[in-house]
C-alpha cells in the first residue's frame, strides 16, 4: 500500500471531522457517529474553521485513489479555550488519527514525523492528552514524549488519561 503525506488545507475539514471522531474512541462508546463530535464543544475545538495561521497539519492519502487514510495536526488553544492536554499558550495540542483499517502500517510514524519537523518552526514544544489504554503510548515514548507529573484525569468516560509533553528544541 503506497501513500502519499501533505500539508492539510481548509478543504481537508470534513475529513478532519472523521479524524477527530477516530482519535476520541468515539465509535467505542456506541452509537456515536462523526456529527456526534462536531456538536461536542470540548472536541470541535480542535478542528472547527481548520486553517487559521497557527494551525498546521498532515494528511495521508493513498496514491492509488487519492482516498485519505490519516492526519496529524496541531491547534493552538489558549488559556481562554483549553483542550484536553492543555500545558500553555505556547504549546500547540496533538491530534492524529488513522482510519481502523490502516493502523499498524506505519503511517502514523511518517504523519508524526513531518508534523513534528514542521513544528519545530514555530513550537518549542506539543502536547497531547492520552487515555491510559491508547496503544498509541508506545509510539509517543518512541518520539520522546513524557508524561507531566500530577496531570492524571479523569477523561470524558470515565477512564484516566494523561498529559503527555514533547520538548522540540
Amino acid at each position: 500500500m503506497e501513500y502519499s503525506i501533505h500539508p492539510l488545507t481548509q478543504e481537508d475539514e470534513p475529513f478532519l471531522w472523521q479524524m477527530l471522531y477516530e482519535a476520541a474512541h468515539m465509535a467505542e462508546e456506541g452509537n456515536l457517529t462523526v456529527q456526534d463530535a462536531m456538536n461536542h464543544p470540548d472536541l470541535a475545538k480542535y478542528v472547527k474553521n481548520w486553517g487559521s495561521k497557527n494551525d498546521i497539519g498532515f494528511v495521508a492519502t493513498l496514491v492509488s485513489s487519492n482516498q485519505p487514510v490519516g492526519a496529524a495536526w496541531l491547534r493552538l488553544l489558549t488559556d481562554e479555550n483549553q483542550g484536553y492536554g492543555y500545558v500553555d499558550n505556547q504549546t500547540p495540542e496533538l491530534a492524529i488519527a488513522v482510519l481502523p483499517e490502516y493502523r499498524n502500517q506505519g503511517i502514523g510514524t511518517q504523519l508524526l514525523t513531518h508534523l513534528l519537523a514542521a513544528a519545530k518552526a514555530s513550537y518549542p514544544s506539543v502536547s497531547l492528552s492520552i487515555r491510559s489504554s491508547n496503544p498509541a503510548w508506545h509510539l509517543y515514548k518512541r518520539f520522546g514524549w513524557e508524561v507531566i507529573n500530577n496531570s492524571e484525569t479523569i477523561n470524558r468516560v470515565g477512564g484516566t488519561s494523561f498529559t503527555m509533553k514533547l520538548n522540540l528544541n
